[in-house]
């Protein structure tokens, strides 16, 4: 495991905690709830160009390289269509929709980290 799954686990978690909380308080998505989703998108903005660094400078996947930017590419929508739907629909459901992004991203990573390494 690197650094980017471990930095995914804690963001990922910290995020659907705070989401879970706030759709359990019956509160409609708020400025923490998305923007933890969003610290979720800019870390796997992160692991993007850490990614695309690491090829350039010559390192190999273990698996499919076409799996593994799939993977990313997928990973990389989730955030951005969870805060849509939160957006567009505030009630207290959308915070649940929103938790989901943490775990989702999470078993995202580890799948991509299985197929790096």
């Amino acid at each position: 495991m690197d650094g980017y799954f471990y930095a995914i686990l804690i963001i990922g978690l910290v995020s659907t905690i705070m989401c879970i909380v706030a759709g359990l308080m019956k509160k409609a998505p708020n400025d923490p709830t998305i923007f933890s989703v969003l610290a979720v998108e800019l870390m796997l903005l992160v692991y993007l160009v850490g990614s695309i660094v690491r090829v350039a400078m010559g390192e190999q996947m273990a698996g499919e390289a076409w799996e593994f930017w799939g993977y990313l590419i997928v990973a990389l929508m989730i955030p951005l269509g969870a805060v849509y739907w939160a957006i567009l629909e505030r009630t207290r459901w959308s915070n649940f929709v929103l938790a989901a992004v943490g775990v989702t991203v999470l078993v995202m990573a580890a799948r991509m980290n299985q197929i790096w390494y």
